[in-house]
């Protein structure tokens, strides 16, 4: 095998954490960024909250830190969470430095208006009105289009990564480079890399309700894991309690800030619940105000809550939340007049690949960064708006890492092979399959769990993998069935997770072990060696970080 020269680093994802670390590195080296679908899809546009930034004088590391553990339920690595919390103005002033147009206020930290959200214990969150990661995605995706070091490719997808059981030689472990699908194409490419960084996000779409976009099938957790990284804490996936519940907008976040100005959950007759469940009412960590609306709903046989915002003012919540109004105006909604119809939907990702506070893999030249990852930040529970920050951060230390220790040459590689498959004779085995995937998921692994309910699906799992892994063997790969061998490995990952904590903590929560231990520790599966790519099923370990 030779080398080739000049070998880019190949970021699969065009959200913040893959833009982040192409601006970082585009300076230094060439940088390809794969998006899968149309770039203003990634879910970082979809974010609306804000991104946190430890810059008031009523505010500190130290005040950050307790507030992620507490969030986190026991479960959060201190180490991560400082580490991020210390860099939080600098990832702040960065976005202000390139542009992005936060709210504004000449008395406030770096002329910021900054806002309160559920789990802090002071306002801390630098916004851009209600659409932060729009404005945010916006200005970095600009940069990134207008940056000759960056070869941003729309509609490619990652198909697996190249490693060395690819290159058929007795050598140690490494990642090389990615196989990627030209969509348009149809075509699968071979791409050698200095380096490959998984930026793909998170796995809301292995369920049947979620507040993320269709790219977040976790993609990047299940080429990890084939390829023999460890992933880390999967059982905890986040629900964010307040989802619009409308037939014609069904992925529609009712941010977490609208609670923090005051908004109030009520039952149809008028009645706020949420004091019953915690003393913290609204401003509670959202693990439980999700259980508390889910308990609500099945004690009242609702279809949904009410979130009721009216005694705010029309002034205040169009001026600080017109996106919002704007978007439920349409839908007959005026939320400066009548309570928003909201219900729980599966939110962030809590787990992933396990990497340091470098973004590595346990891959040499693999890297992982924002909700694909797992540093031990987030616990069993994220507390809000830490999401953005931790892509910032990392995606900064994933680029000088890099930079650092990642030369220009990769292998050159073998082409992919389709000489044995054909292409498919129809896609109902796909659309059927998907939809059977997202509904057991929601109805066996969803905000609360039974052992029964795991297993159960479990068993179908296996079902599904095995028309799946048939299906894939024998026809040409699609965007379609990619995306469903990527969830159906996540769903794996997260029952199996599920299965072995005995106890209930942060996002997890079961019927059958409703005790909180007085000590535990991160759920870390380790792959068999040996196994075929998506096959193997998982041997769990409890390890510390």
């Amino acid at each position: 095998m030779q080398a080739t020269a000049q070998a880019p680093v190949v970021i699969v994802g065009a959200g913040l954490a893959g833009l982040t670390v192409a601006l970082h590195l585009a300076d230094h080296q060439p940088v390809i960024v794969l998006a899968k679908r149309n770039l203003e899809e990634a879910a970082t546009a979809w974010a609306q909250g804000g991104i946190v930034g430890v810059l008031g004088s009523d505010d500190s590391v130290d005040s950050h830190v307790r507030d992620t553990q507490d969030a986190g339920a026991g479960l959060v690595d201190e180490q991560a969470a400082r580490f991020i919390a210390e860099h939080s103005a600098h990832a702040v002033a960065w976005l202000v430095q390139r542009g992005v147009p936060f709210s504004a206020d000449p008395s406030g930290p770096l002329g910021l208006h900054l806002t309160r959200e559920g789990g802090h214990a002071v306002r801390r969150i630098a916004h851009a009105a209600d659409a932060t990661g729009k404005a945010i995605h916006d200005v970095l995706l600009g940069q990134v289009k207008a940056h000759p070091n960056v070869d941003l490719r729309e509609r490619w997808m990652a198909v697996d990564l190249i490693t060395s059981r690819h290159l058929k030689r007795d050598e140690p472990a490494r990642c090389y480079g990615v196989y990627a699908l030209d969509i348009d194409r149809g075509r699968v490419e071979t791409l050698p890399a200095a380096a490959v960084v998984l930026a793909t996000g998170g796995v809301g779409k292995v369920y049947r309700y979620t507040s993320n976009p269709e790219t977040a099938t976790g993609d990047g957790i299940a080429m990890a894991w084939r390829a023999g990284c460890r992933v880390g804490n999967m059982e905890f996936v986040q629900f964010h309690p307040t989802c619009l519940y409308h037939p014609q907008e069904r992925s529609f976040l009712i941010t977490e800030a609208l609670r923090g100005e005051g908004a109030q959950l009520k039952l149809p007759d008028g009645t706020r619940f949420m004091p019953a469940h915690d003393a913290r009412g609204e401003l509670a960590p959202r693990d439980i105000v999700a259980r508390a609306i889910d308990f609500e709903m099945k004690k009242h046989g609702l279809d949904h809550v009410w979130l009721d915002a009216t005694h705010l003012g029309a002034e205040f919540l169009k001026e600080h939340f017109p996106t919002i109004h704007a978007r439920c105006l349409k839908l007959g909604i005026d939320i400066t007049r009548q309570p928003i119809p909201v219900v729980p939907a599966a939110h962030y990702t809590c787990g992933g690949i396990v990497t340091d506070l470098q973004g590595r893999a346990d891959l040499p030249g693999l890297y992982a960064v924002g909700e694909a990852s797992y540093t031990g930040l987030h616990g069993a529970n994220r507390l809000a708006s830490n999401s953005l920050l931790e892509c910032v951060v990392l995606g900064r230390t994933v680029a000088a890492h890099i930079c650092g220790h990642d030369g220009e040459a990769a292998m050159a590689l073998p082409a992919w092979d389709e000489s044995q498959v054909e292409d498919a004779d129809e896609q109902v085995v796909i659309s059927h399959n998907w939809d059977e995937l997202r509904l057991l998921m929601w109805n066996y692994v969803g905000i609360v769990r039974t052992t029964r309910r795991l297993e159960r699906a479990l068993h179908r799992i296996k079902l599904l993998r095995s028309e799946i892994d048939d299906y894939y063997a024998n026809f040409r790969v699609s965007r379609d069935l990619l995306e469903l061998r990527n969830l159906v490995d996540c769903a794996e990952l997260i029952v199996r997770s599920a299965l072995v904590r005995h106890e209930s903590r942060g996002l997890h929560y079961s019927r059958d072990f409703p005790q909180t231990l007085p000590a535990s520790f991160p759920t870390i599966l380790v792959r068999p060696a040996g196994r075929r790519g998506g096959n193997g099923a998982p041997v769990p370990n409890f390890l510390g970080m």
